[in-house]
């Protein structure tokens, strides 16, 4: 059986720049990963973006990506380094040339230590400094860039860095967590303002993390619910306008009575009987269902901007990535609009609290050398954006 997808469907991978460039100074730069890797050195991007531009051509005609603010702007409101701008404007240009087109995440998580030492998100204050950042950002690259993303998964970073404290700064405060998200709901809608003002004809969004929760009896259904509410249904309202929803997936979350993943509850998730990948449990039909929702609650087109799996096993991967796109391609027979999918990621990275060794890459990187191995699903994927006939 052959399922085809619309000719103007977008085809393409993503990365953020902290985890594939060698750490500058920011928030991450340090941090011992649960795999023992230091967050410092990940995979030479910054040496190999000629190398690297070639491999992202292979998958499709857009790239989601995102710049190390960091090294560009070593204090606030200073200028931008010139030499880094230069080789991002390389990079990019090499991009177009090759035929692939530039969608420009503004936060990925990562942001320049000075930024952290001022409080970061938590204070409204700061947010005059992310405009700035995000003014020049629009100055030096704005004529190479096709589409926006100005956050991704902001909801994820406020869980993960101010409620969970696995992230730096490793608060653990609802509060904060909250306010955080407010924050950038706010510099959303700021920015969003700026960009279609200066380019009318640009698509501007955000990527708003999600995940398929469900509770195993009462009381966990309860706090799954509350989880989601604070998670998805509050976020989805705080990040408006937008010309589209974009949306990372990956996991599926049990609450059995509390949250579980696989990282911490492997073997909880496999007395289950849940299929999963090295970091959570899978359904396959909580991509669709996430893609309805997220359509059915903002009248907008979704755009799929992070979905990946997290193994090791080649044939695994590419095996999931099937059964999503199928889910993917019965959203959009069912009349959802949805404008594009980009695969996590274009090769291996670093996984930001866990380390390189949990891979989520259609290149899978060497960990001593850090060349990019091709694989069979990056084979499989660069034929697929070609052909845009997905075989099942």
């Amino acid at each position: 059986m052959t399922l085809t997808f619309p000719d103007d469907f977008a085809w393409g991978t993503a990365t953020s720049a902290a985890q594939i460039e060698t750490a500058s100074e920011h928030n991450f730069r340090g941090l011992r990963a649960r795999d023992g890797r230091i967050f410092d050195r990940t995979t030479d991007h910054e040496r190999r973006r000629h190398e690297d531009a070639a491999t992202i051509a292979r998958f499709g005609t857009i790239y989601t990506c995102s710049l190390d603010w960091a090294a560009l702007q070593r204090q606030q409101y200073a200028a931008f380094d010139k030499g880094l701008v230069a080789q991002y404007r390389e990079f990019f240009a090499d991009l177009r040339e090759r035929g692939v087109d530039v969608m420009l995440t503004l936060h990925h998580f990562a942001h320049p230590a000075w930024f952290e030492a001022t409080g970061g998100w938590v204070w409204e204050s700061n947010l005059e400094v992310f405009y700035d950042y995000a003014a020049r950002v629009m100055e030096a690259f704005g004529d190479l860039v096709t589409d926006w993303s100005t956050f991704n998964e902001p909801n994820t970073f406020a869980l993960q860095a101010y409620f969970r404290g696995v992230w730096p700064p490793y608060e653990k405060s609802l509060t904060k967590a909250t306010r955080v998200a407010g924050n950038m709901g706010q510099a959303h809608l700021h920015i969003y303002r700026k960009l279609k003002a200066r380019y009318p004809q640009a698509r501007v969004g955000y990527s708003l993390g999600c995940a398929y929760l469900e509770g195993r009896g009462f009381r966990a259904q309860a706090t799954a619910k509350l989880v989601d509410w604070w998670y998805y249904t509050r976020s989805i309202k705080l990040f408006e306008p937008t010309d589209f929803v974009g949306l990372s997936y990956f996991a599926y979350v049990p609450f059995s009575p509390a949250a579980l993943d696989v990282v911490d509850n492997r073997a909880k998730v496999e007395a289950m009987g849940l299929l999963h990948d090295d970091m959570y449990a899978l359904k396959v039909e909580g991509l669709a269902y996430n893609i309805q929702r997220a359509h059915k609650d903002s009248g907008k087109p979704v755009w799929v901007l992070a979905n990946g799996v997290c193994t090791a096993d080649d044939g695994f991967r590419q095996n999931l990535l099937t059964q999503y796109l199928t889910a993917v391609h019965g959203c959009i027979r069912q009349g959802v609009p949805v404008i594009g999918y980009n695969v996590w990621s274009a090769w291996d990275n670093f996984e930001w609290h866990l380390g390189p060794s949990y891979r989520f890459g259609l290149m899978a990187v060497d960990p001593g050398t850090l060349d990019r191995v091709n694989t069979a699903t990056a084979d499989w994927y660069a034929d697929l954006t070609e052909t845009k006939e997905l075989e099942l």
